[in-house]
């Protein structure tokens, strides 16, 4: 008998958990540990802020989910990996001992690295779901007694996607009030362009983002590096494409929301062999650490160098399908090991998304994820919105019945109509 230790219960590791189970030996056991008791659907975080969702709405329990798929549950965050003695120090003292550990934790939001940034600054954040439920709180105050927004992504950030959801979702939601012409509204992001997305751009992602801007009457500065952040005030540097100082901007504000940079869990970072110097972890093409063998990583968690080098340092998104990906050559690859063969499978760095712009969408496909690419594919509309209310309510139920199998690929690429994609 073989255990296998989970870290973390969120996007990566609750499927990971039912996929495991279904990889596994049936006398295999599988544990995982989450620092949260329940489940909470990310993506609707930027209509949990706008109070479109309750916390209710994307939030499942996960104990009685993943007991009856025979899988245990400790509700207690790691404080340590111990990889050279194959055990997790929890956080109230205990120890679980594994053969195989896989981290799916997602990363740790840096707000530290820019002063006044984050839920304890001045900015809110749509990161996790305890932020959005603040958010919403400062978003029904600010309604009240509008004025100027600023949201964006800082310096090192790596998933714009909700960046640009969130700014959409919130304009939208000023319409309907009847408060938009109340609201001035600027973007501000550490891409070199509207679109850039991380990913170099998708399609004709700069076009179509930036045509919407111009719609909504939404302002925009790319290349930019946040200073600081006071109270109702953003200081930011605008850079040239040698990276060179070219503006400096004060803007004011009455509500931002600004995306962090990510980095490691305490739990790894600092790790050496494990993880890079952001605390990322380290893998090879089949999710397993060089260094420590029977160690592998999925999720927002890896390290994934950034696409292309840009003036304002970017990082490189994974999106849930890619992820998905993930999951599944990591449940092949161990129960391989555990056969007593060798990995094989590989993960495809693919990049399937779905943004909501609050009464519209856009779509993109990005096969592979790093350029040039065999499909380069954007799109927008309002079926995006309605597509993405869909694979909400679709995803959730198949946390709740603990099913495994292809969450991403049977909803998301069968939607836009693409399929036979996974090479």
């Amino acid at each position: 008998m073989a255990h296998i230790v989970i870290m973390g219960a969120g996007i990566g590791g609750m499927p990971m958990a039912f996929e495991m189970r279904e990889s596994a030996r049936p006398e295999d056991r599988i544990t995982v540990i989450s620092n949260t008791p329940n489940f909470h659907f990310v993506p609707s975080n930027p209509w949990v802020a706008v109070k479109w969702r309750t916390r209710q709405d994307i939030e499942l329990p996960i104990e009685p989910i993943l007991r009856r798929k025979n899988i245990d549950f400790i509700a207690v965050g790691a404080k340590r990996v111990h990889p050279a003695e194959n055990r997790v120090e929890l956080d109230d003292g205990r120890s679980v001992e594994y053969d195989y550990l896989i981290i799916a934790t997602g990363p740790k939001l840096a707000f530290d690295e820019v002063e006044g940034l984050g839920p304890g600054g001045h900015t809110q954040s749509v990161c996790h779901v305890d932020h959005a439920v603040t958010s919403s709180d400062a978003w029904e105050a600010f309604v009240k007694d509008p004025g100027p927004i600023v949201v964006g992504a800082v310096q090192g950030a790596s998933c714009y996607g909700p960046a640009y959801e969130f700014a959409m979702i919130m304009e939208t939601d000023l319409r309907r009030r009847k408060l938009r012409d109340k609201v001035p509204m600027t973007f501000v992001t550490a891409e070199p362009y509207i679109g850039h997305l991380g990913l170099g751009g998708v399609g004709d992602s700069k076009g179509m983002i930036e045509s919407a801007f111009r719609d909504r009457h939404i302002k925009w500065i790319c290349n930019a590096k946040v200073s600081r952040i006071e109270a109702g005030k953003m200081f930011v540097t605008e850079v040239n494409e040698d990276g060179s100082e070219k503006k400096q901007h004060e803007l004011p504000f009455k509500y931002s929301m600004m995306l962090p940079a990510f980095k490691g869990v305490d739990a790894v970072i600092g790790i050496e062999g494990l993880t890079n110097p952001r605390g990322f972890v380290v893998i090879d093409p089949y999710q397993r650490n060089p260094t420590f063998r029977n160690v592998f990583s999925v999720g927002v968690c890896v390290a994934i160098p950034p696409v292309e080098a840009t003036p304002v340092p970017t990082g490189t998104p994974k999106t849930g399908y890619m992820i998905e990906s993930m999951v599944t050559a990591t449940a092949h690859n161990i129960r391989a090991l555990l056969d007593g063969k060798e990995p094989a499978e590989k993960a495809t760095w693919n990049a399937v998304c779905l943004a909501d712009f609050g009464d519209t969408g856009i779509a993109f496909v990005a096969l592979p994820q790093i350029p040039p690419r065999n499909v380069n594919w954007f799109s927008e509309g309002k079926w995006v919105h309605l597509a993405k209310i869909a694979f909400e309510k679709y995803f959730l139920r198949k946390i709740k019945k603990g099913n495994v199998g292809p969450f991403y690929e049977n909803l998301t690429l069968r939607a836009l109509g693409i399929s036979k994609l996974k090479e």
